[in-house]
């Protein structure tokens, strides 16, 4: 017996998927808005991917942990790797393109239980998103503010302005995924156009330049290790930890245009594009160091903040700085829209406490409005401890990667489990499909132990990384949630009785 697949073609080139019969034959009614086409499908991970704020964030992490040799060779090598995982996540995309993507494909894929604890992860990965995102605009922001008026942002000063953040985001998710698209297409030129305006403006005006054989081979080790291997594998954590979110294109699947082949090319393209303009951000960056010790102790607490103002002066910084906040709320704006549509379809086959509330859709948006809602609200409490502790981002950065990264391969391994028994969508890697799924699952789980190990040393409560406190939580959490909810919880084998017509209607508000 097959698992339940596709029933069309293999070949691109047939005409196009009616996605809303195929949702049907998936289990589900059709109650979102497709009103979002490729490019914007491409757009929405592109902007969660943001390497304007995902590198630029962490750069201070990779300035400590390998320097610039790890930050540049390291770049090279997981963008190689997670493009593998990506286009195997996009096949398997390809056959299941509902909003509830990767847990949704599990389930299909490997049953009830294995579908429930890759929606949890997944869950927790994009909430913890949206926090890290929006909190690290608001570091920004803040970064700005000193630097143009002498501002001095404090933890109640940040947390004040990510709420705004938050606010804001929620606010435009309200107005329908129309706006969303059309948000995340402005986006990608922004993305794009920043990228080359950074790097042209440091590749020219600076007066001074770090040497090919700085920026390609300084090795740098403030950690505490004394293991330069342990210390550069650490180090390869700021690309794995940018290049995430680009299931956001798979979430969408029910808002997008002929999205089982769209929603799989968005992935792979989002990856390899941000592959791409990631090493030119930040070889530019890295070229225009003036001073590394004095950017890593800059009194803003932005070490790209102090390097702009350094290599450019306060007027060049603040122009750049404003470019990357726009670039980070850009990001963030996405990721709400991909973690609420994650939010809605878990709420759809009872996986969270309040389903009957958070599944409920505008009938006048046909949005969410209720996920957008907890997701903005759960990504607040979750940055509530940077408060209280210079550690807390950290953790929320940890909360991100340790959900979300397992989660991507999760669907993968249980296709390659499958075997022949697997039918791909119109969007597959035919011959290749078993070895780039292979080495995406090997990869992922060597990243998932890296994700895991002490950063620093000596290990104190300031140091410890809280990813593996994260982990057991939600494992914990997922596992006694499981008990209440395992008669309710399920993914719908066929749509159409008169309970589901019933139970739709009363989603509609």
């Amino acid at each position: 017996m097959s698992i339940p697949g596709p029933r069309w073609s293999n070949s691109t080139s047939a005409a196009p998927i009616d996605e809303e019969e195929r949702l049907r034959e998936l289990g589900y009614q059709p109650v979102l808005a497709r009103r979002m086409g490729g490019f914007g499908n491409f757009a929405i991970s592109f902007s969660v991917i943001s390497i304007l704020s995902g590198c630029m964030t962490l750069y201070a992490f990779g300035m400590n942990t390998g320097g610039p040799a790890v930050m540049m060779w390291g770049w090279a090598i997981v963008g190689l790797f997670v493009l593998c995982v990506g286009m195997a996540l996009a096949e398997v995309t390809s056959a299941y393109p509902t909003s509830g993507a990767l847990y949704y494909m599990a389930d299909r894929l490997g049953g009830r239980k294995w579908g429930w604890y890759t929606g949890w992860l997944n869950l927790l990965g994009l909430l913890g998103a949206i926090a890290g995102i929006d909190y690290g605009a608001a570091l920004f922001t803040g970064a700005l503010l000193h630097l143009q008026w002498g501002f001095e942002p404090t933890p109640g000063t940040t947390m004040l302005i990510f709420i705004c953040i938050l606010l804001l985001h929620a606010t435009l998710n309200l107005f329908g995924v129309r706006l969303v698209s059309v948000l995340n297409s402005i986006s990608v030129w922004w993305h794009l156009g920043g990228v080359a305006l950074i790097v042209g403006v440091l590749a020219v005006v600076p007066k001074n330049h770090q040497s090919p054989e700085f920026v390609f081979t300084e090795f740098v080790n403030n950690t505490g290790w004394e293991n330069p291997i342990y210390v550069a594998a650490i180090g390869l954590l700021l690309a794995q930890y940018t290049f995430s979110g680009y299931d956001a294109s798979a979430h969408l699947s029910e808002e997008t245009s002929n999205a089982s082949v769209t929603a799989a090319q968005g992935i792979v393209r989002a990856i390899w594009v941000s592959w791409i303009a990631g090493f030119a951000l930040l070889a530019g960056l890295t070229f225009a160091i003036q001073d590394y010790d004095g950017a890593l102790n800059s009194s803003s607490g932005v070490p790209p903040a102090q390097i702009l103002l350094d290599a450019l002066g306060t007027g060049g910084a603040t122009a750049l700085l404003l470019v990357i906040i726009v670039a980070q709320l850009f990001c963030g704006n996405a990721e709400v829209a991909a973690a609420s549509r994650m939010v809605f379809a878990f709420s759809r086959d009872n996986a969270l406490p309040g389903s009957a509330l958070w599944r409920k859709v505008s009938s006048k948006t046909q949005t969410p409005v209720p996920a957008v809602w907890l997701s903005v609200g759960f990504a607040c409490v979750l940055a509530l401890p940077s408060l209280y502790s210079s550690t807390a981002y950290g953790a929320v950065t940890a909360i991100n990667v340790i959900g979300i990264t397992p989660a991507y391969v999760i669907p993968v391994y249980l296709k390659l489990r499958a075997g022949d028994r697997f039918e791909p969508g119109p969007w597959t890697l035919g011959k290749w499909s078993k070895p780039i799924g292979w080495i995406a699952v090997v990869w992922v789980a060597f990243v998932t132990v890296l994700f895991l190990l002490p950063q620093s040393s000596p290990v104190t409560v300031d140091t410890m990384n809280y990813a593996s406190v994260a982990l057991v939580t939600v494992l914990t959490l997922a596992t006694v949630w499981w008990f209440v909810a395992r008669g309710s919880y399920g993914t719908p084998k066929a749509y159409g009785s008169a309970r589901e017509q019933a139970e739709l209607e009363d989603q509609i508000v």
